[in-house]
């Protein structure tokens, strides 16, 4: 039984890998999507593509028909507009303004204010792993907002660019908490279908009033970050996501996220020449070893 669980096993990892570089080439393809269309019409593009996607593969893997409560609806419904409506409305509008490396490197917190809200929220325990790795990812995100003056803070140094992607981190947050409620009956496919679908549909009026139907036709530069948002950022990136959770467990698995600021950074200095400045650096060094401390104290825990 090893030596043919060991392909099986390899090729995981390949896939948790190629996920991590999806997620960090995201940053790449919407800061270029961000400058030539708006911030809903974006969104919606991006989440029809991959609702449409999703609703195939939960089809194919699921074989039966998922009921929903009346509960489990206004759930998804909220997830729907949390982690797909504002999250990516609020992803465009921060690309627009900032770099896709910094951008990056500040949404690697994530997973380390979930742990902070599930333990306020949920009454996870804070053990001392938990808690370093805030403080060291914290320290992580100041130093790149704040382009290594902390100082600087205090005068307001940071714009409006910073604030749309912080804007994300706390709409993921909420994403994130609500679907630990929702995924105790419902699989995290059906969640993120049923979730993806809702904030679609809610992105469609404002995308339209923004000129969806209206407007110039959109480069074919814009359509292939579209479709790499939606089909590689968003449906292969999650479905390998979980897949390695279910094989590999959720902390092996969770570790893996470390490296999307890694190559977010990695791709905007390649593709877009984005400088890579000392405090973008060290930056990303302690949000990712913030993450890594986090997710081995939610292990422990």
């Amino acid at each position: 039984k090893t030596p043919r669980r060991q392909p099986r096993m390899l090729f995981t990892y390949v896939k948790l890998l190629l996920m991590a570089w999806f997620w960090g080439g995201t940053f790449i393809a919407g800061r270029g999507l961000a400058q030539s269309v708006g911030p809903y019409s974006g969104a919606f593009l991006r989440f029809a593509v991959a609702s449409v996607c999703l609703v195939a593969i939960l089809l194919k893997m699921e074989r039966r028909t998922v009921r929903l409560s009346t509960r489990q609806v206004a759930v998804l419904f909220v997830m729907g507009m949390t982690g797909i409506f504002a999250y990516n409305v609020l992803f465009l509008k921060g690309l627009k303004l900032i770099e896709a490396g910094r951008a990056s490197v500040i949404i690697a917190n994530n997973p380390v204010f979930i742990a902070l809200m599930a333990a306020l929220f949920f009454g996870e325990r804070l053990n001392v792993l938990k808690v370093a790795g805030i403080l060291v990812s914290v320290a992580g995100a100041v130093t790149v907002i704040t382009h290594g003056a902390p100082a600087s803070l205090l005068s307001g140094a940071f714009g409006w660019g910073e604030l749309f992607i912080l804007g994300c981190v706390a709409s993921w947050v909420a994403y994130s908490l609500l679907g630990k409620t929702v995924m105790t009956r419902l699989s995290p496919l059906a969640a993120v279908t049923f979730s993806s679908v809702a904030g679609t549909v809610c992105l469609f009026p404002p995308a339209v009033m923004e000129g969806l139907l209206t407007g110039n036709p959109y480069p074919i530069a814009a359509w292939v970050s579209i479709v790499y948002l939606g089909v590689f950022g968003t449906v292969l990136g999650f479905v390998w996501y979980y897949q390695g959770i279910q094989r590999i467990g959720p902390v092996r698995a969770g570790l893996f996220i470390n490296f999307v600021p890694i190559f977010a950074v990695l791709l905007s200095v390649l593709l877009l020449q984005e400088p890579l400045t000392l405090s973008l650096l060290v930056g990303a060094i302690l949000v990712s070893a913030g993450v890594c401390l986090t997710t081995l104290g939610a292990h422990r825990a």
